[in-house]
């Protein structure tokens, strides 16, 4: 050891020019920071600032808007003076609770006024180095959802269809190649429920125990979702802008309002407004769609609520009172509302046409003795048909009222003639049903108690409306007008054992001696009017499923047994684009265009026809292939055989004549006793 002592002082002119982040960066990476101990806490700014006598509901409101994010450990509202300052800290079991509450509460607008930004408290430090040259962010990537209505470029023009078979476990989407159909899509678990066109046939819903999705494109790819737990019903606006679901679950919204009726925005996701509506007493559409798709309307106590699009809010800020109302529907072409009132005391029931957005009454018809309505628009919008179930007299029992000497009336609006004149079609036995012809003038009922059951049709003129004919007897408890008009279906479905008439309305005839498809529950016709499907389903009947396809004309086309089949639902189409022109030049030339089609249906049939035979050609020849193949082998091993044989070729025995030794061998067949009296 040294005699001198070691100096490890710093020299006095010593400058110490090296920082501690330099030295040991590694280890001042790992240094804990403050708020490292603050990951789950989120913090939100924005909120109102109250006093202290208001703080306790302030507080019920925004729990119950961060509660379902996650749990909550801790909350802060820092007051100044006795007010809140317009933030508070919320700390949350999990960091992914707190970026959850983030991601959905950022931007929730809770009132007009106030608009929440909420963020991580860990991120203070990122927006403490914010740098000050701005940097345009990245767009997001397109994400094309391919082309929606593909299958209109089919040139044949063939039809989709959707199947559910399996009960439930396998969705399809077929094409219909008459007399056959090719699988376009299939998969397991497509749905939960059942599966539902748009009205365009742009997309495929299906249903599932956490919403909707929608699916689209040549490959059906999930193009959008919607999550709302436990949806039963769905519809679309005409436009296929907004989609509406209904749930018995009701959910809560931002504001704590109940909501089980929800309208979506389909080309973005986003929720645009939800509505409280009792399920028991549900009529569906609770919300009921103008043709444009630029209002929706729902029935209230004494009122008709309607609403304006994009922005959800109510026409005018009021809504249409109507003491009474009992229903209305939209025409199918025009912004009018027609609705129907009972009587009340001395007041007699009323039905009215209403324009919206101007609310202007454009007629009102006044109706006495009214036990019943039910409203029906002709699909053109010409024409409104008000079903009016009249009673001769009635009484109060038991609190309830009693009605007796029923008779029916149909009232007949003109609506686009001037002043929408009125005309009257009455009949006295009770109507089960009624349809319109899609397009066309014509109209039909079904009236009459088993088994004296009547079909009347009648046709709507310039002057009057004239009854065309009634079909008597007839087994049906439904009609079904063809997407074309002119042919109609006859149909007695599920206790009427499936009986189907096709009648042609032009001459009055049926086509064919009535059909039967046994226990038959849906009768759909695709969107060209050229075939029909008929079908038995599990959801309606647990034997038989399937579905069988049928020719306009009523000729059956083919049977198609599925186990556990639950729903077919034809592909809709979009309007043509073909003006009135248009169609009637195609009309006026169709016997050319006939013989066009003539031709490619006979190429057609001669390609299936030698595709059958080249298919069986092939099969042959794979066989003589194989066969070849065996007897070389055969052959290969013919010395090894006779040598385990003692030399004997079993190969010949059956050849050779002399290796056979014939044998009698009798055997008692049956004993005759027979007794001979002397």
């Amino acid at each position: 050891m040294s005699d001198i002592d070691e100096n490890f002082s710093d020299p006095e002119d010593y400058v110490d020019n090296i920082t501690d982040e330099e030295l040991v960066p590694d280890i001042l990476k790992q240094q804990p920071k403050p708020s490292d101990s603050f990951e789950s806490v989120i913090v939100c700014d924005n909120i109102p600032s109250v006093g202290s006598e208001k703080l306790e509901k302030l507080q019920n409101v925004l729990k119950r808007i961060f509660c379902k994010f996650g749990t909550i450990v801790t909350e802060h509202i820092p007051i100044e003076n006795g007010q809140t300052k317009g933030y508070m800290f919320l700390e949350y079991s999990s960091l992914n609770e707190a970026k959850e509450a983030v991601r959905a509460a950022n931007g929730h607008r809770l009132d007009k006024n106030h608009v929440f930004a909420v963020n991580l408290f860990s991120d203070f430090e990122k927006y403490l180095n914010v740098p000050d040259e701005w940097t345009p962010p990245e767009p997001a990537p397109y994400k094309d959802p391919g082309n929606l209505q593909y299958w209109l470029l089919n040139k044949e023009c063939l039809d989709q269809f959707s199947v559910i078979y399996e009960r439930g476990e396998k969705t399809s989407i077929m094409l219909n190649k008459a007399p056959e159909f090719s699988c376009v899509e299939e998969r397991k678990h497509w749905t939960e429920t059942y599966v539902k066109w748009s009205p365009l046939g742009s997309y495929l819903l299906t249903c599932h125990q956490k919403g909707v999705a929608l699916w689209g494109g040549e490959h059906f790819r999930q193009i959008q979702r919607f999550s709302h737990i436990g949806v039963h019903f769905v519809d679309f606006s005409p436009c296929e802008r907004y989609l509406v679901t209904f749930s018995p679950v009701i959910s809560r919204s931002d504001t704590g309002v109940a909501e089980s009726v929800i309208v979506w925005d389909v080309q973005t996701g986003a929720k645009k407004r939800g509505f409280a509506v009792d399920g028991p007493s549900l009529n569906w559409p609770a919300l009921k769609w103008s043709s444009d798709g630029n209002y929706f309307a729902r029935l209230q106590s004494d009122a008709i609520s309607v609403y304006e699009l994009p922005s959800c809010g109510l026409l005018d800020k009021k809504s249409l009172k109507v003491p009474g109302v009992r229903e209305f529907e939209w025409s199918p072409d025009q912004n009018i509302i027609s609705y129907w009132v009972p009587e009340v005391d001395a007041c007699p029931a009323r039905v009215s046409l209403i324009e919206i957005p101007s609310r202007n009454e454009l007629r009102i018809r006044n109706l006495f003795n009214v036990a019943d309505c039910k409203l029906h628009w002709q699909k053109s919008g010409n024409h409104l048909c008000v079903k009016v179930d009249r009673y001769g007299k009635k009484k109060l029992e038991n609190n309830e009222v009693k009605y007796s000497g029923m008779y029916y009336n149909f009232e007949i609006f003109h609506v686009k003639k001037k002043q929408v004149p009125i005309d009257t079609v009455e009949c006295k036995e009770v109507v089960n049903a009624f349809a319109w012809e899609p397009v066309g003038s014509k109209f039909a009922f079904i009236h009459g108690e088993s088994p004296r059951i009547s079909v009347s049709f009648y046709k709507i003129g310039d002057e009057k409306i004239t009854q065309l004919k009634t079909l008597e007897k007839r087994a049906c408890n439904s009609l079904f007008w063809c997407p074309t008009g002119q042919f109609v279906i006859l149909a007695g479905l599920r206790s009427m054992n499936g009986i189907l008439e096709f009648v042609d309305t032009s001459d009055m005839t049926v086509m064919t001696t009535p059909q039967e498809h046994f226990m038959c529950t849906d009768v759909e016709w695709d969107p060209t009017g050229r075939y029909v499907a008929t079908a038995v389903s599990y959801w309606g009947h647990k034997m038989d499923n399937g579905f069988w396809l049928w020719n306009f004309q009523g000729r059956q086309i083919s049977k198609n047994p599925m186990d556990g089949f639950c729903q077919l639902l034809w592909r809709p189409r979009p309007p043509t684009l073909l003006t009135a022109k248009n169609i009637k030049e195609v009309r006026k030339n169709m016997k050319e265009y006939s013989k066009i089609f003539e031709k490619q249906d006979q190429k057609a049939q001669s390609k299936a026809s030698k595709d059958v035979l080249d298919k069986r050609k092939k099969m042959m020849d794979d066989f003589n292939h194989y066969r070849q193949q065996v007897q070389k082998v055969i052959d290969q091993q013919k010395m090894e055989r006779m040598a385990l044989r003692n030399n004997t070729d079993t190969d010949e025995l059956d050849s050779q004549g002399d290796n056979f030794e014939e044998e009698v061998i009798e055997f008692l067949v049956k004993v005759d006793e027979t007794i001979i009296e002397e």
